[in-house]
């Protein structure tokens, strides 16, 4: 019954905070060309979520974000939690932080243009011809210096066991020559299990492993980077 309140505070809470905060600050944004602002108002909307539902997040191993260089994270995905606990924990990277995201969220309102604006790339699931384009751009953003957050699984897990990897955003990292940093997270299925809107205040372990590099790959060695970063992912997981 406390978890349930408490979901609904956080959700109304979170859902002020962008209804009050986002369209005026989106327009400022817009009007002055200050991206990085919208990350922090993002941010900010984050961490009030995170503190209201009692999420606690623990994070190892945040030696390996590549402050320096541009790199795509790649993310296992069992509840929609993750995607704000990821987020939070890679705010050293803003404004240089994209994301490449299912282009179902696009019928998201208010999010929708902030996304647009941040550069965040919308694939499409199932449609080559939408697809390639999309990772193109992503791989030019990456040459620019801009690193991405991808949930290679492409939905979320029920069974909390991890999923088979899709090969968009590791094909977009081959294409920059950009490494590719694993990350586990673990926890986060049972704060907000698929299909419940009941958030629990639980601690949510984030581990953050060693850059796998694709300098000198090719799109022929795509199954090997995929099994490579999966292999370590699983690993991140089970220490």
């Amino acid at each position: 019954m406390l978890a349930a309140l408490r979901s609904v505070i956080t959700y109304l809470s979170v859902a002020l905070y962008v209804l009050l905060l986002g369209p005026p600050f989106l327009l400022i944004a817009i009007l002055f060309g200050q991206k990085a602002l919208l990350y922090r108002v993002g941010h900010g909307g984050v961490r009030v979520g995170l503190f209201l539902s009692g999420i606690k997040v623990e994070l190892e191993g945040g030696q390996h974000v590549e402050r320096d260089r541009a790199a795509v994270y790649a993310v296992n995905h069992a509840s929609n939690v993750e995607p704000p606990i990821i987020f939070d924990a890679l705010h050293e990277l803003f404004p240089r932080l994209r994301i490449l995201y299912k282009a179902e969220l696009r019928k998201l309102p208010v999010l929708v243009r902030a996304f647009d604006l941040a550069g965040f790339i919308p694939l499409e699931r199932g449609n080559p011809e939408q697809s390639l384009p999309a990772i193109d751009r992503a791989a030019e953003a990456l040459r620019q210096g801009n690193s991405f957050l991808i949930f290679p699984e492409g939905t979320r897990s029920r069974t909390g066991e991890l999923l088979p990897f899709k090969k968009g955003g590791f094909i977009m990292a081959m294409k920059a020559q950009a490494p590719v940093v694993p990350i586990g997270i673990s926890g986060a299925r049972n704060a907000l299990r698929k299909g419940s809107l009941i958030i629990y205040p639980v601690t949510v372990r984030v581990r953050i492993g060693e850059p796998v590099e694709t300098a000198g790959m090719t799109l022929d060695d795509r199954e090997e980077l995929v099994s490579r970063v999966r292999s370590r992912v699983v690993d991140l997981l089970g220490a």
